[in-house]
């Protein structure tokens, strides 16, 4: 990883300016689930991960409780992460189908996958002043990126609070609307995608498919030309 990116995710790993977070982080490493009752948790903020020339950004909102906060990395150790990385396999944009751990040789294809949320909030709800002291963090995210074409938002709050960002930093003041797949332009030079999310409810309810989610993903390679 870049110099650049190491010392970001160091400043966000190491970051506790939102008490509420801080101490939830606590309570999940404490009482972990059974299956996960020997491991040790990652119990910090979790940082993005990719390349600093990464053409394609995929966004999440928020680490899981037993997924990032467990292991370290965002869509990782949880059944969203374990559907999102069958597809990204499929579509080439991982080496593998799958993302258990930091050490387990996963590689991106010109792909940075990071959350707007740094930590996870109770009942995945953060309140606003959370979201504004990690909106810097992604905002550092984004302006480290140069090479960005193309930005995926898994569920429709990482779509609202990413484009509220960018409107705000650019100072647009287009209207955006969620709607799987569709693309829209957020710069002169950077295209949004909203998806849906990769949830357990919404696969088991058929909200997404892996076909859906794959063909997404294979038009956003195609956008950012990767």
């Amino acid at each position: 990883m870049d110099i650049r990116l190491k010392e970001l995710n160091k400043t966000i790993v190491n970051c506790k300016k939102c008490p509420r977070l801080v101490n939830f982080i606590k309570k999940v490493c404490t009482h972990k689930r059974k299956q996960n009752i020997n491991e040790i948790y990652w119990g910090k903020p979790v940082p993005g991960f990719g390349n600093i020339n990464s053409k394609l950004a995929i966004i999440g909102l928020a680490p899981a409780a037993h997924g990032g906060t467990r292991t370290g990395r965002a869509f990782t150790g949880d059944k969203s992460g374990d559907f999102l990385f069958e597809c990204l396999f499929k579509s080439g944009i991982s080496n593998q189908p799958f993302s258990i751990n930091i050490s387990d040789n996963l590689k991106l294809k010109s792909t940075y996958i990071t959350n707007i949320l740094k930590c996870v909030p109770p009942e995945d709800k953060p309140n606003n002043k959370e979201l504004s002291n990690c909106s810097n963090y992604f905002n550092e995210e984004i302006t480290k990126l140069k090479n960005l074409k193309v930005i995926v938002t898994l569920g429709k709050v990482a779509f609202d609070n990413c484009v509220k960002i960018y409107k705000k930093k650019f100072q647009n003041t287009k209207k955006y609307i969620f709607k799987h797949g569709q693309t829209q332009l957020l710069t002169n030079k950077t295209i949004i995608i909203p998806c849906y999310h990769p949830s357990p409810r919404n696969v088991n309810t058929g909200v997404v498919s892996d076909k859906m989610m794959v063909r997404l993903f294979i038009k956003a390679k195609k956008l950012a030309k990767l």
